[in-house]
């Protein structure tokens, strides 16, 4: 409903400028009027109305562009892939997108952008066709922040698992793999049952991190990796009388996070804000609509990618990376209100 409103409203008042306009307005108004959507991997969940408010921040900024969000109702790379397809039939001129596996987006960017539509992605460096991926930070160092901060906690000893939003998302098998990585350093530490695929679904989780506590009586870790897998395993966590015993460090926001970080059912998150990473993607479609170029060290006016960092990307693209990682925990999250 969200979206479908801020279309009306944009709709409406594109209407009535152009009557203002009249003909000749009209036609300048039309070629102006270039459009930015960003295509989310899901929506109505706590990190992407996040990012739609950056989205929607970035639109009040630039009236002269159509800028709005969409997104599949549930976690499907399948529809996220039809609402791609819609949108480059529809004609948009640009396209910000966080994929849900970078892998079935293959073929429809490479036809989008041989027909001229721009094409920004995140969290998919691995993305060959697209013209500009923009990571929040290096992914690599952010996996293993998150497991240093999960050894830490278990002593560097004990069994661990990890869960991913699914096998296809690029960033998230990086993070773990990161984490597997650092945690090959504490010969204590024993990877067990790793890679659960949660779809960011907190209630999916909650069953899966049940079934893991029940099979593993002995665990002591989770690091986790979508947005609300924090708040399914923090549950279980919970609901086991385990608080303080299992540790749990993973991806997730401040606000919804509060309650099991305050319990210390959450050990600690790590994140970045969403709202900067919306507007950092639709900075970069706006450039490159415009004919510009992204230069190393450039500033896109957003905060955590006022220097970035610009290395060749998987294919002819560039790969824009950011400073914008946090690791918090119940001492330091307030200082995030969102």
């Amino acid at each position: 409903m969200k979206n479908a409103r801020h279309v009306l409203n944009t709709g409406l008042k594109a209407a009535l400028v152009a009557s203002a306009l009249g003909v000749a307005g009209q036609a300048a108004l039309a070629q102006d009027g270039k459009t930015i959507t960003t295509v989310v991997k899901i929506s109505g969940i706590p990190w992407f109305d996040r990012m739609e408010t950056g989205v929607n921040l970035y639109a009040e900024e630039h009236p002269d562009l159509n800028i709005s969000q969409v997104g599949p109702a549930t976690a499907d790379s399948a529809q996220q892939l039809q609402i791609v397809q819609d949108l480059i039939a529809k004609g948009t001129d640009a396209l910000a997108i966080v994929p849900m596996d970078p892998t079935i987006l293959e073929g429809v960017l490479k036809r989008a952008m041989e027909r001229g539509t721009i094409v920004v992605t995140h969290e998919a460096d691995n993305q060959v066709n697209t013209m500009v991926d923009v990571e929040a930070f290096d992914n690599a160092e952010y996996g293993a922040a998150l497991n240093a901060r999960l050894a830490d906690c278990m002593g560097q000893e004990g069994k661990w698992t990890t869960f991913v939003g699914s096998l296809g998302s690029r960033t998230h098998m990086q993070w773990v793999g990161a984490g597997e990585e650092n945690a090959k350093q504490y010969a204590g530490m024993e990877l067990v049952d790793p890679n659960n695929e949660s779809f960011d679904d907190a209630n999916g989780t909650y069953e899966k991190a049940k079934e893991i506590l029940r099979k593993h009586p002995d665990i002591k870790g989770f690091q986790t990796s979508a947005g609300n897998d924090v708040l399914g395993v923090g549950r279980a966590i919970e609901e086991a009388g385990l608080t303080g015993q299992v540790c749990l460090v993973g991806t997730g926001l401040p606000n919804p996070s509060a309650a099991y970080l305050d319990s210390g059912a959450i050990t600690a998150i790590g994140f970045w804000d969403p709202q900067k990473a919306g507007m950092a993607m639709n900075e970069v479609a706006r450039i490159l609509l415009e004919g510009g170029e992204i230069t190393d060290g450039m500033d896109l006016g957003v905060e955590g990618y006022n220097a970035v960092t610009v290395l060749p990307g998987a294919g002819e693209g560039k790969l824009v990376v950011g400073n914008g990682m946090v690791i918090a925990d119940k001492d330091t999250y307030k200082d995030y209100l969102f």
